[in-house]
Parts: structure tokens; sequence; C-alpha cells
């Protein structure tokens, strides 16, 4: 055993790649393979795999046809690079705001920011909790709006019975090193829509003809090439494919795939069991129907001082605890309008909205974010969970005790 995510028995695959001299025409197809067993596992026709989490979602704008000027909905509680991924294609992010209890985005406040410029919405499922597909949906099918579903903390959500990989129009997974599969970095997108497929494959390496849902590569068909007077580029695209060698090992990972999502919730569980009774840490809220799987267990923090629960938690033997992210439209980036220079996209003739990325845009994702605390799940065993269960449990009864010192 190498540790708990990988085995011996992995480099298998990983050595055929090596041994094949990274050779197109007589190497390996594990690309090709993890695109199908994956896809299949999580309810979708089509995988396309692109070699970051990130460039999915740029995959998947591109797909959608999102463009200079384009408006694309996104939560203001995420890490930023959802909203990154718009500018990529010169498109506005427009920011949404949260739900009080589950943190993931409102489906009332995105219908309050549909424009006729807004091309697409990306709701994410934050922490592993799947958003209200149903409303969101309706909402998308009402205003003819594309919707791409941030899956790269969800992975094996489940909602309403459903498993998530094919419920929106494309879904975008990660698998960079702290998620539920890794691969060291990569990613993947899902869809049930052939034509998104084929788009996303393009998009994916240069906008080759060739490439389609079903070509992954285009050195394989090379013989195509073989005129002077081919055109090879039908469309623009990024080089964005996934490597095989990284392609091998997820194979292995999505093999493990009920064990890695069934052990997050198995500590998940302990973490429920912590929190049973305090009455000033309320965790994310999972109504019913919905399968979190628990990127990290996330808390709503309602006693006095954060960071010193942090530094006690610390001090008993706790890992340290994760803060959630700055509103993303309050990060400085956002402030300076330094994307593509003169204020573009948000800023700029093409554009003729008015972009507003002040404080008090998302007020419920302003109030909340500051008391977020996001436990650890990315554990190899409950015996290797339980030493910070221990000090998590300890820690809120002497802040306890402490509490009730100071009331009296």
């Amino acid at each position: 055993m190498i540790n708990w995510r990988f085995k011996e028995d992995d480099m298998g695959r990983v050595r055929k790649v090596l041994e094949s001299n990274f050779s197109a025409t007589k190497g390996t197809s594990y690309c090709k393979e993890l695109e199908e067993i994956f896809a299949e596992k999580v309810g979708a026709k089509y995988g396309i795999c692109f070699n970051s989490g990130t460039a999915t979602l740029h995959g998947c704008l591109g797909a959608a046809g999102v463009g200079p000027g384009d408006e694309v909905i996104v939560p203001a509680l995420n890490v930023c690079h959802t909203a990154a991924a718009i500018l990529y294609q010169n498109g506005v992010p427009v920011f949404a705001d949260s739900d009080e209890d589950t943190f993931n985005i409102d489906p009332a406040s995105i219908e309050g920011r549909i424009t006729p410029r807004t091309k697409a919405i990306i709701p994410v499922a934050l922490y592993g909790l799947p958003f209200d597909y149903d409303k969101i949906l309706k909402i998308a099918r009402e205003y003819d709006l594309a919707v791409i579903s941030d899956n790269a903390e969800a992975h094996g959500s489940i909602y309403k019975g459903k498993t998530t990989g094919g419920l929106a129009d494309m879904a975008s997974y990660s698998f960079e090193s702290s998620k539920h599969i890794v691969t060291g970095d990569g990613g993947i997108v899902t869809t049930n829509s052939k034509e998104y497929a084929d788009k996303l494959r393009a998009f994916s390496f240069l906008g080759y003809k060739v490439m389609t849902s079903d070509v992954g590569d285009a050195r394989n068909v090379k013989d195509i090439f073989q005129n002077p007077e081919y055109k090879r580029h039908h469309t623009f695209g990024f080089s964005y494919k996934m490597p095989e060698v990284a392609c091998a090992i997820g194979i292995s990972q999505v093999e493990n795939y009920d064990f890695f999502i069934d052990l997050r919730c198995e500590i998940a569980k302990l973490y429920d069991e912590v929190f049973e009774g305090c009455d000033w840490m309320t965790p994310q809220h999972n109504p019913d129907g919905y399968k979190n799987t628990y990127w990290t267990y996330g808390v709503k923090y309602e006693g006095k001082d954060w960071q010193g629960f942090r530094k006690k938690y610390m001090k008993n033997g706790g890992d340290g605890i994760y803060a959630a992210w700055t509103p993303t439209y309050l990060e400085t980036v956002f402030q300076k309008d330094v994307f593509y220079g003169k204020g573009c996209p948000t800023h700029c003739p093409l554009y003729k909205g008015e972009t507003n990325y002040n404080k008090g845009l998302c007020p419920t994702v302003e109030r909340i974010q500051p008391k977020i605390m996001q436990f650890c799940t990315n554990y190899g065993s409950i015996e290797e969970a339980m030493p910070k269960i221990d000090a998590l449990e300890k820690t809120i009864r002497e802040w306890d005790e402490g509490i009730r010192v100071c009331s009296i």
C-alpha cells in the first residue's frame, strides 16, 4: 500500500502509460475509459476530461456560447475560480445571494438578477450539498438559460433520489487533491447532450474539427491531416486536455468511488454527534431528499471570538478549521477593474450594463460568511479522524463552560 488513497495495484496503469512513451497511436486509452465510467457513475451519457476543475467550468461556458458582455449568475459564497472562468470568456459575473441555512445559492436571488444579457447560471453544490435543482431549472427554462452545475465539491451527491451528474445541462467536477477522488489535478464535465459534449471536446483541445464526444485525441486520426489544404481548426479552443497518466490514476479512484464517498459521510456523522445540543454552532442544513457528501463539514458559529475558538481547538489537538472565502465580489481583484484593461469586461462599451460589486450586494452572504467554520472530512479512516473529533468535543465543552462562567 502506498497510502490510504493509492494501492500498489494502481501503479499498473501508470506504468503502462510510461511504457507507451506517451504515444497516441500505440499507447493507452485511459482518458476515454475514465470518461465513460465516471459519466455512468454520476448518471450522465457523456464525460469530457479537462486538466483542471477551473478549465472544466471554462469549457462549459464556451459550450454554452457565453461571450463578450454576456452575464452569468453565480453565488457570491464560493471560491473565486467559478467567477474567474466567466471572465476568461469576457463575460460578466453577476453575484447572487445565498440561503441562510443551506449556504447554497438562493433561487429567489437568481431570478431577481436576470436581465436580457443573462446567458447562464452556475449554481454551486457547496461543501457537497446539492442546490435546489427543481427551482433553478424551472427559472432557467423560463428564461432560456443554460445551467452549469459546479459539482467540484459534490462527488456522489444525490438530489431527490437522483445522482446529480446529469440533472443540469452540464456538470463540472474537480479531481484536485482535496476532493473526494483525486488525480493530482484535473477534472471532468458530464452532460446528456451530444451537442454540448462535442463542443466541450473541441474547446478542450484547440478547436480541432475532428474532436468530438467520441474522439478524444486528434493525433489518433492524424491521417486526415495529410492534405495541405485541410483546415484543422473550426472553432476557438484551449489546450485543456487531461494527461493520460492522470486519467490512469482516475480510473483507480473511480473504482473506489463509493469507499471515498462513504468515508466522508461516516466522518460527517461524527461531527453531527458533536454538534448535537450545541446551540451556538449550527451545521449546514440538509433538506429532506438531499445527500450531502461533505467535501467539508460546514458550521455557522454563533459564539464570540471566532479566532479564540480556533486557537483553543488547535491547542487541544484540532487541525485548525478553515474559514469560508471572502464574498467573491469583495475580493481585491473585483474591486480594481484590472481584468483585461480599460475596465473590460465589466466597464467597457461591449457591456451596456452596470456592475455593482459593492458591499451590501448579497446581505445574507455577508452576514453568514464571517461565521462559517469548515471542518475537515478528508481523513483516511475513522481512526485518523477520531483525535480531531475528540479535540473538537473537548473544545466545545470547555468553551461552553467558559460561557457559563462569564454569564454568572
